[in-house]
């Protein structure tokens, strides 16, 4: 992955002015101790099952992954040769911690891990993701998740 410090001019000013979203305050809530806590992945990785319709360019919906998914059965629609896949092909819990919540949940560290866990499509501008990320918080109950791990790709 190339660092900002190593590209031209040009894209780095234009990378530098991009319009981010500012956010007057970060709201908090109490959680449970870990212990306590039923835990699910959004993942913003474009990845899917096998099989599964692939994400297209700008896709704004989700994919359910299943929390009982095992790695060889993901697949990542995110590609653009600005995007390194590497990690995510040695190790999808780069991307997807799925075995690392596992082994919290199986150590007690954890309570459990969520049965379904979500992915969006990265590189979408995530004003277009709202709808279906409102739609998360009724599975989310659902599934009596009470935290959930995002993992930015």
């Amino acid at each position: 992955m190339v660092r900002l410090s190593e590209t031209d001019e040009g894209l780095k000013k234009h990378l530098e002015d991009l319009n981010c979203g500012v956010y007057e305050t970060t709201p908090w809530v109490s959680a449970p101790s870990l212990d306590q806590c039923r835990v699910a992945i959004i993942s913003t990785a474009g990845l899917h099952l096998r099989g599964d319709r692939p994400f297209e360019i700008g896709a704004s919906n989700y994919r359910i992954i299943e929390g009982q998914v095992m790695s060889k059965d993901l697949v990542m629609s995110h590609i653009s040769s600005n995007f390194d896949r590497t990690g995510f092909q040695r190790d999808i819990n780069v991307v997807f911690p799925i075995d690392r919540l596992r082994e919290l949940a199986s150590q007690g560290i954890i309570s459990s891990v969520a049965d379904y866990h979500y992915s969006f499509m990265g590189a979408t501008d995530p004003r277009k993701m709202s709808t279906a990320t409102s739609e998360l918080i009724h599975l989310f109950k659902k599934d009596q998740v009470n935290v959930v791990l995002l993992s930015p790709v």
